[in-house]
């Protein structure tokens, strides 16, 4: 395996935070949907939420991404988002709350999502683009793997606003570390 460079490593870094930090509720999700007075079908329709509104974002950042000048500004910032989408789950009372914080973290998603991509394929070693992204790949699998596990003891020790914080504060650091790397 080769060794990859140093931009590389940091996105992959900061990236998996970000998909570690929400994949410590992914597999728990229903069960807090419940926990506010919803059903499956409100633990549906909040996914549904989530993607409709990164969708439509994306479309607007994907197609203006190729003119942002500084696309790490554009990923710090949705890894912000994302952050207070996170820490606004620890005021979800209802259904309602829940469906704007699901529009908040879907944003975040989309904001960051592009630029992710952007950035990691413009760092790629050049004959190693396949085995680079498969490196993304595999940290996505194994991030999510060992969050799941994680959130769901977490929760069980402490319940979901520790969790929620938890997330929070993650998505925030890998924001903040984002923005210092883009100063250099």
């Amino acid at each position: 395996m080769q060794v990859v460079n140093k931009h590389i490593k940091f996105l992959l870094s900061t990236n998996g935070v970000i998909l570690f930090s929400g994949a410590l509720l992914g597999p728990i999700y229903a069960l807090f949907v419940e926990e506010i007075g919803g059903d499956i079908l409100d633990a549906g329709l909040a996914g549904a939420v989530f993607a409709l509104s990164a969708g439509l974002t994306s479309l607007i950042v994907g197609f203006k991404g190729d003119t942002i000048q500084n696309k790490a500004h554009v990923l710090a910032l949705g890894y912000g988002v994302i952050a207070l989408g996170f820490f606004s789950y620890t005021f979800v009372n209802s259904m309602t709350t829940l469906l704007v914080a699901q529009v908040i973290v879907g944003f975040g998603e989309a904001l960051y999502s592009p630029m992710f991509d952007a950035l990691y394929s413009r760092h790629l070693d050049e004959g190693h683009f396949s085995s680079e992204w498969e490196i993304w790949e595999c940290m996505n699998y194994w991030v999510s793997c060992i969050a799941a596990l994680i959130g769901a003891f977490f929760v069980e020790q402490y319940g979901f606003t520790l969790l929620f914080i938890v997330m929070g504060i993650l998505a925030l650091l890998s924001a903040i570390r984002v923005l210092l790397w883009s100063k250099k």
